[in-house]
């Protein structure tokens, strides 16, 4: 009787095994074949990675990085990854608050004592961090050059002398460029060091990056993907980035180059608590504003949180710049990372995290 019932274990344990396993190779199958179909070979493409506890479940690349090259998209291909950049910053701020290098409470004014406006004194890092400043973009826009070439100081530079904010800093949410902008030299400031090296140093190395690099005209960025824009008469792909788009020089923003892979080391970086502790890792992603125009979205510092009926908590960015179109989605709880970096901006990014989101649920990723 008990070699029976140990037969009866070890067959359940066989048949789940052989399910779970037909679970997982349906849900590659799936999600290579929504990629597939959102980026044909021969085009600007995207590459695709999902980590689950240290584990790299799924990577590929799909089409073409440069289209004079001809080379391919694989995993290791560099993108902009625009505006997902702030969240760098944002750990960098948090890094120089644990070593008592500033305050996140405080005031800009603090930080910049040239600038004229009394209004920088009501305005703290906090509200940098989470786009409840008020300080509005009036960058201007009239000379083509500067908006194309400007680098985070020059592009800052109207906050100076600025006589209105947009409303009560605290008070509400606005998407702002130029208030992380404003990191690049809070940072410099603080530490001693430049921008750049106290990333390079501090940041990047320390999570084993070791490739990640700023956009600077002229530097040369390892297997660099261009971003594209489809002309809609010809179909012809023409480059869509550095002097194409505006404001795409500057750094603290939405400045970076990475890889899907490098971005992985910087998950598995956060999650050890490698660069800032537990508990400024969870101040970052804990909401510190609703957004009113996006349904279960709020602020935290330098990422979206996203408290979706049905699903574990979401906590991501976005990046667009030029051709560039970045999604960077975490799940913290499940351990799970999943990201697509595309060099085409013609695809609707929310949706195909959707599609992705329910495939991962359907495979009990998020279980």
């Amino acid at each position: 009787m008990r070699n029976f019932y140990y037969l009866i274990i070890a067959l359940v344990m066989v048949f789940s095994c052989k399910s779970s396993n037909d679970s997982q190779k349906k849900a590659m199958s799936d999600i290579d074949s929504l990629f597939t179909s959102l980026y044909p070979a021969g085009e600007p493409g995207a590459a695709v990675l999902i980590l689950k506890g240290d584990d790299i479940l799924f990577q590929k690349g799909y089409g073409i990085a440069d289209m004079n090259t001809k080379a391919m998209i694989d995993h290791n291909t560099f993108f902009n990854i625009a505006s997902v950049s702030k969240q760098f910053s944002a750990v960098a701020l948090m890094m120089l608050a644990e070593e008592g290098k500033l305050s996140l409470d405080d005031n800009v004014k603090k930080w910049f004592p040239e600038f004229k406006s009394p209004l920088m004194e009501k305005v703290t890092l906090r509200h940098l961090l989470s786009h409840t400043s008020g300080i509005p973009d009036s960058r201007d826009r009239s000379n083509r050059f500067f908006v194309t070439t400007a680098i985070d100081t020059q592009s800052y530079a109207y906050i100076s002398t600025l006589e209105k904010l947009n409303f009560e800093p605290g008070t509400s949410y606005e998407y702002m460029n130029p208030t992380f902008q404003l990191m690049y030299t809070i940072v410099e400031r603080s530490s001693g060091m430049s921008f750049d090296d106290f990333m390079r140093d501090k940041i990047f190395d320390k999570a084993s990056m070791g490739e990640a690099t700023y956009f600077e005209a002229g530097k040369e960025i390892p297997r660099m993907a261009h971003g594209y824009l489809q002309d809609k008469t010809s179909s012809i792909f023409n480059e869509y980035d550095y002097l194409e788009e505006s404001f795409f020089a500057t750094k603290a923003d939405g400045g970076l180059y990475t890889s899907v892979t490098e971005f992985a080391k910087w998950e598995l970086a956060l999650r050890n608590n490698v660069l800032i502790s537990e508990q400024s890792k969870l101040e970052a992603h804990s909401p510190k504003i609703d957004i009113a125009d996006m349904p279960y979205n709020s602020y935290g510092y330098g990422w979206f949180i996203e408290k979706r009926p049905g699903f574990p908590v979401k906590v991501y960015h976005t990046g667009d710049n030029g051709g560039f179109q970045i999604f960077a989605g975490r799940y913290p709880e499940k351990k799970i990372l999943y990201l697509f970096f595309s060099n085409r901006n013609d695809r609707d990014r929310e949706q195909t995290a959707s599609k992705l989101e329910d495939i991962m649920k359907s495979a009990g990723w998020l279980d």
